[in-house]
């Protein structure tokens, strides 16, 4: 923890020292470009692009947008030009723009029909800064014939003379004035070579770019709080990097035109917009090494000029799991990392004459218990690789369900990294709290945007600063924990094997690595159906059009046969003339346009016998489900029950919230007799959200006879959501002994959803016994489908112990698909006729009981007498009698 504990140091002295709070309150107030990144998780719009650190297609011609990289990344380039001269035209030319601005140099290999080569420097010829050859490619003589020449983009760079010089003759030129100042290039020149290219083609080379060379303020002696000989105007001063932080403040203030002066890349800001305070201690936090030794965060990014900035800068945000933050004006960044708290609010510092919307707990909806993701891995050769999924068996059972989302963190190369990110943010996600409080003055102008205080026991950060024209200040929350940002329990990444070099496909004449096992297949009704699964290692060939299996079982001469004409998948199951218990054995084979010789693998052989047609397996998962939708209704319950007097009574006793209020008050009172009437309208707006609330509450009381009718009703808008709630409840009480009616209606729409939910509930306790009953109607359409479902849940019993019984109907999507499904809990299911002269059929402890089946078709694995004298094996096909 001593790593924290140095971090969080750092970003309380350098955020909360010094800062003039009260010169620009009532024009400060500014909320945060961007709410913490978890929001990401529930993201429904899909991003215009991928955002990554690979540049994975070759761009053509000139109408291609401007673009650079931060970090370190693999691109192919755009061609800009192309020739070729000499007898035979033997001799050939291409050059590829790698990045705008002053770019740090090439990593010392690229990728080259699929393998990985080293580049072996050379001497310069020209007035390229690095010459390089290609490992391998060389002729017979030991010359190379595949050679690169690097320009790295810095103002002042000269001319590829070589170029001018060769092309001087042809009708394609490259002139005298193609200087590309500012711009990062390779020049590739090639002479032919049957024995090196002949076979595959034309070479596509993949560079792996150090991108460019950064300003960072902490070495910039002219910066307050800076040491170093860095300038920002001065580009021979700057360093490649791939901390997150200084990533996002270069392309704050943009990569500019080196004439013009134009932003080409970026937001163009000065650093008089940026807020440099936040900046440092970000950078600092990146930079800080772990335990595992290796920096918090890194990462690396292509963008283009035509890329949108919020997202863009939402990409080194997630890269170091912070968030960015508009301050009284300022642009800024807070990093993902726990801070020392700068104050404690209590209770005296919160005005009782003004509303607040406290959610200590998040809807189930909102929350995730299992998180998966990727991230680019270098040793795959710069592909995704998925990260090792986060859960927690514990969130999974509150939760009452598996619920799973995705996120990528592409930008990261480094696996630890990306996993640590991925923690952190499903750490974010389950602590969810979020509130917003009125202050007092003297508490607010105490506080800003992006700190940490202490409220009732727990962390918060303050993520909006709120002033209106009376200078009354509101802080919005959100709940925080330096738990979040700790290295314990979090594993190291995934370990990737790089791939090996592929087979030349021209070569195959099978597929590779063909194996086979035994599975089963849910089939009709439920049963599953033993099946054999062929796998093989998928052929980058399109030549190849099916995959043929022959397989027969083991003992036996009979060969059946199957193919598969999606050889890509790489796997095939079949249940053709495949029986239960039975070891097989098979091979495979190809099918090619045009045909070609082709061969059979080996013979593989099942390592065990195929199973037993059942249907225990289909009717456990519905059991699994069934029970975990019971669960849900059973938390539903509780937490409709227990919570909501409370939330009404607090509702009611808001008075002085902001907008209009009337409230009428009629109150009787004789001894301990009690009668009132209260009504409270109330009716709220800002540029956000319009509110109108009407909240009714009826009392008598006598002695310890208590009865009461509480009604609340209110509707919501904002700019693209809308509600419209309706709760009512009756309580009647004498001596602790409890009758409660509960109904509760809900519509709830915006841009990507709507829902409507009403639910019913009663309860009664006497003497600690109780008794419960809740009604719940719900409907959901959403992108990912249209959802309904109609429960009753009946529970009673003691504190000690309870018994639970109910149905659900539901409509419900999986994998894309409408279904329908409708489940029974109780100890014994009837159903009858009503006629005496007929019984019932029953399902009880496990068992159906029905006196007369009349049944056109049984499918079934054992029949047995009751007495144990005679069974039958359909599976196997056996019978026996026993005397």
């Amino acid at each position: 923890m001593a790593i924290f504990t140095s971090i969080a140091t750092a970003i309380a002295g350098a955020l909360f020292g010094g800062s003039a709070l009260a010169a620009s309150l009532i024009g400060g107030a500014l909320a945060f470009g961007a709410k913490l990144a978890i929001g990401k998780l529930t993201q429904q719009k899909q991003q215009k692009r991928k955002y990554t650190a690979v540049q994975g297609e070759i761009q053509f011609g000139g109408d291609v947008p401007v673009g650079t990289l931060y970090g370190v990344g693999k691109t192919k380039g755009q061609r800009t030009f192309y020739t070729k001269w000499g007898s035979g035209n033997k001799w050939n030319a291409e050059v590829f723009v790698l990045a705008n601005g002053w770019c740090d140099g090439l990593e010392p290999y690229v990728y080259i029909y699929g393998e990985k080569k080293a580049l072996v420097s050379r001497p310069v010829i020209g007035n390229e800064v690095a010459n390089y050859h290609i490992e391998g490619f060389v002729n017979g003589s030991g010359d190379p014939v595949l050679t690169i020449r690097f320009y790295d983009g810095r103002p002042g760079q000269l001319v590829d003379q070589k170029l001018v010089d060769v092309t001087a003759a042809l009708g394609n030129k490259w002139k005298s004035t193609s200087v590309n100042a500012g711009i990062c290039y390779v020049v590739v020149e090639r002479i032919y070579s049957d024995k090196l290219f002949g076979s595959k083609g034309r070479p596509e080379l993949e560079f792996v770019l150090r991108g460019l060379r950064e300003y960072d303020p902490r070495k910039d002696s002219t910066v307050a709080g800076g040491s170093g000989t860095q300038r920002l105007n001065d580009p021979s001063t700057h360093v490649h990097t791939k901390n997150p932080a200084v990533h996002r403040l270069n392309y704050q203030l943009g990569l500019r035109a080196l004439v013009s002066g134009r932003t080409l890349i970026g937001e163009g800001k000065s650093l008089g917009q940026i807020d440099l305070a936040t900046y440092f201690v970000a950078m600092n936090v990146c930079d800080t090494l772990r335990a595992n030794g290796k920096k918090t965060y890194e990462c690396s990014l292509f963008v283009s000029g035509d890329d949108d900035h919020t997202e863009v800068l939402k990409q080194f945000d997630d890269a170091m799991a912070g968030y960015g933050l508009n301050r009284r004006g300022l642009s800024g960044v807070i990093p993902g990392a726990p801070q020392i708290p700068v104050k404690d609010l209590t209770t005296a510092d919160i005005p009782v004459d003004r509303a607040k919307d406290v959610q200590f707990r998040p809807s189930a909806f909102e929350r995730f218990n299992h998180l998966s993701g990727q991230f680019t891995s270098i040793e795959s050769m710069w592909n995704p690789e998925s990260l090792k999924p986060v859960y927690v068996n514990a969130d999974i059972a509150a939760d009452g369900r598996n619920r799973q989302t995705s996120i990528d963190f592409l930008q990261v190369t480094d696996p630890d990294i990306a996993q640590y990110l991925l923690n952190i943010r499903y750490r974010q996600n389950r602590m969810g709290g979020k509130a917003t409080v009125p202050v007092s003055r003297r508490f607010g102008l105490a506080v800003q945007e992006g700190e940490w205080i202490t409220w009732r026991g727990k962390s918060w950060l303050i993520s909006e600063w709120r002033a209106d024209e009376r200078l009354r200040i509101t802080l919005v929350l959100s709940e925080t924990s330096a738990e979040i940002y700790d290295d314990a329990g979090i594993e190291p990444g995934p370990i990737v094997i790089p791939p090996t070099p592929p087979i030349n496909p021209s070569l195959l004449s099978t597929v590779q690595n063909f194996n086979v096992a035994v599975g089963m297949i849910n089939g009709a009704q439920g049963f599953d159906t033993p099946a054999l699964l062929f796998t093989w290692t998928p052929p980058d060939d399109p030549t190849i059009t099916a995959v043929r299996f022959v397989y027969q079982i083991e003992g036996t001469t009979e060969l059946f046969e199957d193919q598969c004409t999606s050889p890509e998948d790489g796997l095939f199951r079949t249940t053709k003339n495949v029986v239960s218990g039975k070891v097989y054995n098979a091979r495979a084979t190809i099918t090619t346009v045009p045909d070609r010789l082709r061969t059979f693998t080996p013979w593989a052989t099942t390592a065990q016998p195929t199973g037993l047609q059942t249907l225990l397996t289909g009717l456990q998962q519905l059991q699994d489900d069934a029970l975990n939708r019971f669960k849900e209704l059973q938390q539903e319950m509780d937490e409709f029950f227990r919570p909501r007097l409370v939330e009404l009574l607090d509702a009611f006793s808001l008075e002085g919230a902001v907008g209009q209020i009337e409230r009428q008050q009629i109150v009787a009172t004789i001894g301990d007799a009690l009668a009132q009437i209260t009504e409270e309208r109330r009716v709220r707006v800002s540029e956000n959200e319009a509110t109108a609330q009407l909240l009714t509450y009826l009392q008598a009381s006598l002695g310890t006879a208590n009865a009461r009718l509480i009604n609340e009703e209110t509707v919501r808008a904002t700019a693209d959501s809308a509600l419209a709630s309706s709760i009512t409840t009756l309580d009647a009480e004498v001596d602790g002994n409890l009758a409660r009616i509960i109904q509760e209606e809900t519509a709830r729409a915006d841009g990507d959803s709507a829902l409507a939910t009403s639910i019913s509930g009663v309860n009664a306790d006497f003497n600690g016994r109780f008794a419960q009953g809740l009604v719940k109607f719900e409907a959901v359409a959403a992108p990912t489908g249209v959802d309904a479902r109609f429960s009753v849940l009946l529970r009673a019993g003691t504190s000690q112990s309870f018994k639970v019984s109910g149905f659900y109907v539901e409509l419900y999507t999986e994998g894309g698909v409408q279904k329908s499904r409708m489940a029974v809990q109780a100890d014994q299911f009837l159903v009858t006729s009503g006629n005496n002269r007929h019984y019932p059929m029953v399902f009880e402890n496990g068992e159906l009981k029905l006196a007369i089946a009349n049944i056109g078709t049984v499918n079934a694995g054992l029949l047995q007498s009751l007495n144990g004298k005679m069974k039958i094996d359909l599976n196997n096909g056996t019978i026996e009698i026993f005397s």
